[in-house]
C-alpha cells in the first residue's frame, strides 16, 4: 500500500461502506469524502460526514499508518486543526487531539477488495510498456472516445504551452513561432534541433525578403546548417556557396553550432532534401502562419505541403553525388505529418492564446480527419481491440503511453480506474 492508492481508494469509495465504524465503535456514514488536494495541507477538503447521529464538515486527512501523524509532524501545524477524520491504512498508534480526546479514525485495510489491490499490484510490478495490457479493452466504446478526446487535448494544451513560451521569446510574432515550428517537423526526429536552430538564426523577416528567390533561400538554409561548407565540383553547390558568402556578410550570419545527420536515414529524408523543400515552401505564400490561419480546408492545407525541390535534387540527395532522376516531392504522409504535429498544435496554441474556440475546434477537427499514425507504439493499442481511425485516436494513444502507461500514472487514467473498479463490488 502507498499513499497514493490509499487517496485514490478514498477519493471513489472504493471498499466496503457497509456498516461502517470508527475505531472507537461509532456508527460512521461518509456523505461527502471531500474534495482532494493537490497542494499543502490535508489531503481531502470540505468533507461532510455523520459520526452516531452528529454531522461533521472539514477536512479529512489519509496516511498508510496512524502514527503517520506525528512523523509528518502534523501535530501544531494550523494547516491540521480542522480534521474530522483520520483514514488510515494501518491503526498502530491512537491518535488524541491537543486536549486528549480521539481523533475519528477509520482504518480501511479490512475493507478494501484483494482483487483490487492485486490488480495493482499487476499494473505496477510488470514489465510490459502498456500495463493493463492484459485487461483490455476495459472501456466501452464511448469511454474510450471521450477519453482519448481528453488526451488530446492535454497533449495539445502541452505543445500550446510550450508554443507560448516561444511566442514571448519571439516578442509575440506568431509567423515567427511558425517558421521555428515547421522548420523542426522539417527535420524530424534526428534532424530536428537543427533545423530548429537554424530557423532560429535566420529571421522570418529575411526569409520574406528572399521569397521569390528560391536560390537565396536555399544558400540561407544549406549554409545556416553546415552543408556548404566543403569543397565541390557541382555547379550548383558553387553557385550557392557563393550566394551564401553574400548573404552571410550581408547579414552578418554564423552557421549553427550542429552538424547534419544523415546516418541511418531514407535518402529522401536527407537534410538535403528536407532543407530544399522547405526553402520551396517559403516561396509559396507571403506568411506561412497566415495562410494556416486563412486554410480551413485540409485538402488545401495538405496541397500547402506537398512542394517539390528544385529540379537539381531531382538528380541528386547530396552535393558532388548524381543519382538517376527521381522528383523530390515531400510526400503525403510527411504533409499529413507536419499538419499533426505543428499545424494543429498551432491552432490551438493560438485559439488558446486569442480565447477563440474557433481554432481551438479547427485544430481537433483537423485530427479527426487525418489518417491514423502508424508505428509499434498505436500498433500495439490497435491489435487490443481499439478503435484507431484517425490521427486523434493515434495522437491519444503517444500521449497516453508517454505520459501515462511510462510513468505508470494508473491512478490517474481513465482505463487503470476501471481496472480498479471492475466486478470488485
Amino acid at each position: 500500500m502507498n499513499e497514493k492508492l490509499l487517496q485514490f481508494i478514498w477519493q471513489f469509495q472504493y471498499y466496503n461502506r457497509e456498516d461502517l465504524q470508527t475505531t472507537e465503535a461509532e456508527c460512521l456514514h461518509i456523505e461527502h469524502p471531500g474534495q482532494w488536494n493537490g497542494h499543502q495541507g490535508p489531503d481531502f477538503l470540505a468533507a461532510s460526514i455523520r459520526i452516531g447521529n452528529t454531522r461533521w464538515a472539514g477536512n479529512i486527512e489519509l496516511h498508510i499508518r496512524s502514527s503517520d501523524w506525528h512523523r509528518h509532524q502534523h501535530t501544531g501545524d494550523t494547516r491540521y486543526s480542522n480534521i474530522i477524520l483520520h483514514v488510515v491504512w494501518e491503526d498502530d498508534r491512537p491518535l488524541c487531539d491537543e486536549r486528549g480526546n480521539p481523533v475519528a479514525t477509520v482504518v480501511l485495510e479490512p475493507r478494501v477488495p484483494k482483487l483490487l489491490l492485486e490488480r495493482y499490484r499487476q499494473m505496477m510490478q510488470t514489465l510490459a510498456r502498456v500495463p493493463c495490457h492484459s485487461f483490455l479493452p476495459v472501456l466501452s466504446a464511448l469511454a474510450w472516445r471521450a477519453w482519448k478526446e481528453r488526451l488530446v487535448a492535454e497533449r495539445l494544451s502541452r505543445k500550446a504551452a510550450q508554443m507560448h513560451t516561444v511566442l514571448r521569446q519571439t516578442q509575440y510574432h506568431w509567423e515567427e513561432v511558425c517558421w521555428r515550428m515547421l522548420a523542426a517537423n522539417f527535420g524530424l526526429k534526428i534532424n530536428s534541433t537543427l533545423f530548429e536552430l537554424v530557423a532560429q538564426s535566420i529571421p522570418v523577416t529575411v526569409c520574406a525578403k528572399h521569397r521569390t528567390q528560391l536560390l537565396q533561400l536555399e544558400a540561407l538554409l544549406l549554409g545556416q546548417a553546415n552543408l556548404l561548407s566543403g569543397k565541390y565540383t557541382d555547379a550548383y553547390a558553387c553557385m550557392l556557396q557563393k550566394e551564401y558568402r553574400f548573404l552571410q556578410k550581408k547579414y552578418s550570419l554564423h552557421p549553427v553550432s550542429k552538424q547534419p545527420a544523415f546516418l541511418r536515414m531514407r535518402p529522401a529524408a536527407f537534410p538535403t532534401i528536407r532543407l530544399a523543400q522547405l526553402a520551396m515552401l517559403l516561396t509559396k505564400t507571403k506568411g506561412l502562419f497566415q495562410e494556416i490561419k486563412n486554410t480551413g480546408d485540409i485538402d488545401a492545407l495538405r496541397n500547402l505541403f506537398m512542394v517539390t525541390a528544385n529540379d537539381y535534387w531531382h538528380y541528386h540527395y547530396r552535393f558532388d553525388e548524381e543519382t538517376a532522376f527521381h522528383p523530390k516531392q515531400l510526400g503525403r504522409q510527411m504533409a499529413e505529418n507536419i499538419i499533426i504535429n505543428t499545424v494543429a498544435p498551432l491552432l490551438f496554441a493560438y485559439g488558446s492564446y486569442q480565447q477563440d474556440h474557433g481554432f481551438t475546434e479547427r485544430a481537433v477537427h483537423f485530427l479527426y480527419r487525418l489518417s491514423p499514425e502508424k508505428n509499434p507504439l498505436t500498433k500495439g493499442w490497435q491489435q487490443a481491440g481499439i478503435d484507431h481511425s484517425s490521427a486523434l485516436d493515434s495522437q491519444a494513444f503517444i500521449e497516453l503511453t508517454n505520459h501515462y502507461c511510462s510513468n505508470r500514472r494508473c491512478l490517474d487514467c481513465a482505463v487503470g480506474n476501471r481496472i480498479l473498479k471492475n466486478d470488485v463490488w
